[in-house]
């Protein structure tokens, strides 16, 4: 998978990934000034942790983070390439996501640890829209 360049062509393949025409894509969440707690999310109604619902500030979720829990997939849907890694990620200063960890040698299972430090990247999901239009996603790789 070749890193995507951002362009208008591309669409986000999650709701909070956030493609600038004239910048980085970045994931986009949601933060309790009140109890802390960070969400992914581009808006949320209120906080799941404390209930608040005025006191809540967009921000830029952070691109690096730690591997929280994971399953080596080895059967799936006709079309999906096995084994990949079903990543659950911490991120560095809030917020947890899941997606998937890849640039990692499966042949070796072991290469895969908990709380291994991960960073977030940006590459084409590998899959189009009927109008040709190519999906942006995010993956984790080792850091």
């Amino acid at each position: 998978m070749a890193e995507a360049q951002t362009n208008d062509a591309l669409l986000p393949a999650a709701p909070f990934l956030t493609i600038p025409a004239d910048g980085k894509p970045y994931l986009a969440g949601v933060k309790c000034k009140t109890c802390g707690a960070t969400y992914a999310a581009q808006k949320r109604i209120g906080c799941a942790k404390c209930g608040e619902r005025k006191n809540l500030e967009s921000v830029k979720l952070s691109d690096s983070g730690k591997l929280y829990n994971y399953t080596i997939v080895y059967r799936s849907f006709p079309g999906v390439k096995v084994p990949f890694v079903s990543a659950i990620v911490d991120l560095d200063g809030g917020g947890t996501i899941k997606g998937n960890l890849v640039d990692v040698d499966l042949s070796k299972p072991e290469n895969v640890k908990f709380d291994m430090p991960v960073k977030v990247v940006y590459r084409d999901a590998e899959r189009k829209d009927a109008q040709g239009r190519s999906y942006l996603s995010y993956f984790f790789v080792p850091a």
